[in-house]
């Protein structure tokens, strides 16, 4: 299909609702969190822009539920090719809202346009369980309907692409509703792509936690999937329950790294380093407690300082940032707790340890606390900011169980050099992503999802395409006189 050659405008934002650009009274400010100056105003949707946004969903389904496979699979692959053909603007905005260097912006604009690609390559057959002279069974998938789609703001494009691009493959309808502190680029994707859908099938709708909350509880809406807190996942699992909806959480994390006592202190301190602070630390797959084996601990901690100390801080925007801002002003906020508990407790801070409030963006200095208590708030809760305790161990028994003693289970590391304890270790912890000496590799192809309090269901892979689907048996009795 021909891509437009018109550019994405960044001056007016508005929703999608059946293929329409809608607008509000009500607006709601949009923040650069580099200098805290507003880039933006969205639109504050209202009940009843959410009513026709559903009664338009439910509507396509009807026609999309029923476009063959391979037309749904070539439209949304259309839609990576549509982002790629504007990827840098949108790798602008995201810096713009997000805060993201251009590096991130990268892994997260051309990581979407992967993913639209390969989801759009999956499909789950028919199962024939039976099929003799006289019956035949089968097993398929069928879609659920119309899906609503709550996206949280540290990875704003991807985390909405892991949702749409399996929803319309599986034959559903989906509503978008980006987070208030990053609506931008989601805004613009879904208008974006409206000439490549049938009206209806794609909409976005932007607005505050109240609109989260008509969405869970909308009566006209078959499922929900999530990405946000635990918390926050606690109550969209509620509020669907009223109506039975289909929900995907992915949730809170709390990932703990292992390092063995036989790797090299130089080597590993910058891969640990990244593990935890990529994305400035706003990661529910972030790194956010760190075990170091006595034996190495000093020379670990030092060699983390020392690399620490030569990354550059700054405004996405700046070639030479490597860490951007705090996204949000509440964010700031809640990490400023932790350095406040820190310091309340008389915690020994290997490096940083006071946010300067005065800066003109929400910057927070790279952080490590040398040792904290293992009931600390630091090391107990997350944080979800460049703040990180480095904690001893010592005995391998007691440092997996110190590991999987949280309520989350959402990603771990570990890291050395002997593979059989690398994999001993990392086959024990309670995560739903185990890397070993690795971090952070994601694929269409490659399930991912929570244990415990980390979330419910998964996504990507065909396991994370069968959660937009029901499963339905078909049997067939073949005797010719069987309703005679």
């Amino acid at each position: 299909m021909s891509t437009p050659t018109t550019p994405v405008r960044t001056s007016t934002f508005a929703m999608t609702i059946n293929g329409r650009s809608v607008t509000s009274e009500t607006t709601s400010p949009v923040f650069n969190p580099a200098t805290t100056e507003v880039i933006a105003e969205v639109p504050i949707a209202t009940p009843t822009d959410l009513d026709a946004a559903v009664d338009a969903a439910r509507d396509a389904f009807v026609t999309w539920s029923a476009t063959p496979l391979e037309e749904r699979q070539a439209l949304v692959a259309a839609i990576g090719d549509r982002l790629e053909a504007h990827a840098e603007q949108f790798l602008a905005l995201l810096t713009a809202e997000q805060g993201k260097p251009r590096p991130m912006a990268e892994w997260e604009v051309y990581g979407s346009i992967t993913w639209f690609r390969e989801i759009a390559k999956q499909s789950l057959p028919e199962e024939v369980l039976e099929d003799t002279s006289e019956r035949r069974v089968i097993s398929r998938y069928t879609p659920l309907g119309v899906v609503g789609a709550i996206v949280p703001w540290n990875f704003p494009i991807l985390l909405a692409v892991w949702k749409i691009a399996p929803a319309l493959v599986a034959g559903n309808t989906i509503i978008v509703k980006p987070s208030p502190f990053t609506p931008l680029c989601d805004l613009k994707l879904v208008e974006l792509v409206q000439d490549l859908l049938p009206p209806g099938v794609l909409s976005a709708v932007s607005g505050d936690d109240e609109l989260g909350k008509w969405i869970t509880a909308h009566p006209g809406i078959d499922k929900i999937a999530f990405t946000g807190s635990t918390e926050t996942g606690k109550h969209v699992m509620r509020s669907a329950a009223e109506t039975l909806k289909r929900v995907t959480l992915e949730l809170g994390g709390n990932d703990p790294a292992i390092v063995l006592p036989d790797v090299d202190p130089a080597k590993v301190a910058p891969q640990v380093f990244w593990a935890a602070f990529q994305n400035n630390a706003q990661f529910c797959n972030a790194a956010k407690r760190v075990y170091i084996h006595d034996d190495v601990y000093d020379a670990v901690r030092d060699e983390l300082v020392a690399y620490a100390r030569t990354v550059v801080v700054g405004n996405g925007a700046d070639p030479d940032t490597q860490l951007g801002p705090i996204q949000n002003l509440p964010q700031l906020q809640k990490v400023q707790e932790y350095f406040d508990d820190c310091a309340e407790h008389g915690y020994t801070f290997a490096l940083g340890g006071k946010i300067d409030r005065s800066a003109s963006g929400w910057f927070v200095p790279v952080t490590l606390v040398d040792n904290p208590p293992e009931d600390s708030r630091l090391v107990t809760e997350e944080p979800f900011g460049p703040i990180l305790p480095l904690l001893r161990w010592s005995d391998e028994a007691d440092v997996i169980a110190r590991a999987n003693d949280t309520v989350w289970g959402l990603g771990a590391t570990v890291w050395g050099n002997d593979l059989d304890a690398v994999e001993r270790i990392g086959r024990q912890l309670e995560s739903g992503t185990v890397w070993l000496n690795e971090v952070h590799q994601y694929s269409p192809h490659q399930v991912f999802g929570g244990h415990k309090q980390s979330g419910l269901g998964a996504e990507n892979s065909l396991h994370g395409l069968a959660e937009y689907t029901n499963h339905q048996t078909i049997t067939l009795n073949k005797v010719p006189n069987a309703v005679s």
